[in-house]
């Protein structure tokens, strides 16, 4: 039975065991309650079980208010049990979930519901007109997302200059043996290396100095002169050239790059049948004029030209700037996204940009000789594309990390990570993870007291 409630409490004081009731439309419960002001870590005890869990109140001097949902089971069911209780308190939100090599990726909408929605899309469209391709389907650029694709490629470029830039002033560690980083002058103590020395290391982590492409991961897709073309065969996996993903998005959406010609159309195709079409006649229309550039495109600092903030306040305005600089490149991907087909290959991290993915058989994840390897390829999300690279965050008083309070840590992305250890303000979309407002215990001892 689930239900949700309200806890009031009357306390003069914190410390102590006072009573409690749950108000509730369908059930009462009675029961004890203890509250710890320094750790914010509640026991409840209602029919013999007792539950501990940490969450933000609000005390106002006579009533102690807790917004709870719990779930009461069956008393027939097996022991011990009977009482769950969740906080809905946005500091609680639960770290991305890990998934094994060995699995394969979650489709952004489940298989049945897609079919469904097909089957759907079909029977309405029966006995209907035939409704005409619209861009980039035709051939055709999305005229409104030229500028948001020239804003996404330099948002690229600046980000990787502000990152050369942060990276002289915050430090970063990385993993020699794995891809795991931390950013902080010593590395993180826990044991989750799974690289290749695992089991010699015992899972420790070897540190060494993080480079910008342990941050933002320069993910390659090749490079397609006709995105409506024919597959890529296996043949000519070398023949073609592989440029960073973002920036193959980028010359699909209407970025030109004289180093990479891509093959424009004025005029939509004709489609002769679902895999099959011809090019329009574009004999009669006049010869296309060479066109400025619609926004002047940014260059990449190389290393020496780097120039790293001379003080704090520089720091943090250099921080400020990479926080909106990184919201704006994974907002304008994310409209990219939406009408520019990415694929992702289930197993391993392979990219293509296009309707559907290459035939070249690289793919040398898990069981990749069943598959002949060849790609699993599905619909990819913003994350596939700009892996956030999540870290743990470490507390304001830039205490080092301890083993035994690893579940009292919050995570952030590696770049806001950086941005927030440079001054930045935290963004409101990441304090959920972060965990700012949760109470740290000193030491291990503390902890141990508190549970």
């Amino acid at each position: 039975m689930a239900t949700s409630a309200t806890v009031n409490a009357r306390i003069p004081h914190f410390h102590g065991i006072k009573d409690l009731s749950f108000t509730n439309p369908s059930s009462i419960c009675h029961g004890k309650f203890t509250f710890n002001v320094q750790s914010q870590l509640c026991t409840f005890f209602i029919a013999d079980f007792e539950i501990l869990f940490p969450f933000h109140l609000q005390y106002d001097g006579s009533k102690l208010k807790v917004p709870l949902k719990f779930r009461i089971q069956s008393k027939t069911r097996a022991q011990p049990g009977g009482l769950i209780i969740r906080c809905d308190h946005p500091q609680n939100a639960d770290f991305p979930r890990y998934y094994s090599k060995k699995q394969r990726k979650p489709f952004p909408i489940p298989i049945v519901e897609l079919r469904r929605a097909t089957r759907e899309r079909l029977k309405n469209r029966k006995g209907q007109p035939q409704i005409p391709v619209l861009p980039p389907k035709n051939g055709l650029l999305v005229e409104n997302l030229i500028p948001v694709a020239y804003s996404v490629m330099n948002a690229r470029v600046t980000l990787i200059n502000n990152l050369k830039k942060l990276l002289r002033v915050v430090p970063v560690q990385a993993c020699t043996y794995c891809n795991a980083i931390h950013v902080g002058p010593l590395g993180h103590p826990f044991k989750s290396c799974r690289g290749q020395q695992a089991s010699v290391q015992k899972g420790i982590h070897e540190w060494t100095r993080a480079t910008v492409d342990d941050i933002f991961l320069p993910i390659e897709a090749y490079h397609l002169f006709d995105r409506l073309g024919k597959r890529i065969p296996h043949e000519k996996r070398f023949s073609i050239p592989r440029i960073p993903a973002l920036v193959e998005l980028c010359i699909q959406a209407g970025v030109d790059i004289p180093e990479f010609p891509t093959k424009r159309r004025r005029k939509p195709i004709i489609r002769v049948n679902k895999s099959e079409f011809i090019d329009a006649d574009e004999s009669e229309l006049p010869d296309p004029q060479p066109q400025v550039p619609k926004e002047p495109l940014v260059t990449e600092l190389p290393n020496w030209e780097i120039i790293p903030p001379a003080n704090p306040e520089e720091t943090a305005l250099l921080a400020e700037a990479t926080l909106e600089t990184w919201e704006e490149l994974r907002q304008g991907t994310l409209k990219l996204m939406k009408k520019y087909a990415v694929r992702v290959c289930g197993y391993c991290p392979e990219i293509h940009v296009g309707p559907s993915g290459h035939r070249a058989q690289n793919c040398g994840a898990h069981k990749h000789q069943q598959r002949n390897g060849q790609h699993g390829w599905q619909s990819a999300v913003l994350d596939d594309l700009i892996p956030p690279r999540y870290v743990w965050h470490v507390p304001e008083d830039g205490q080092p990390l301890h083993r035994e309070l690893r579940n009292f840590y919050g995570q952030a992305p590696a770049v806001v990570e950086i941005c927030v250890q440079g001054g930045a303000a935290v963004p409101e979309q990441y304090k959920p993870t972060m965990r700012l407002e949760i109470g740290i215990p000193a030491d291990p001892k503390e902890a141990e007291m508190v549970v």
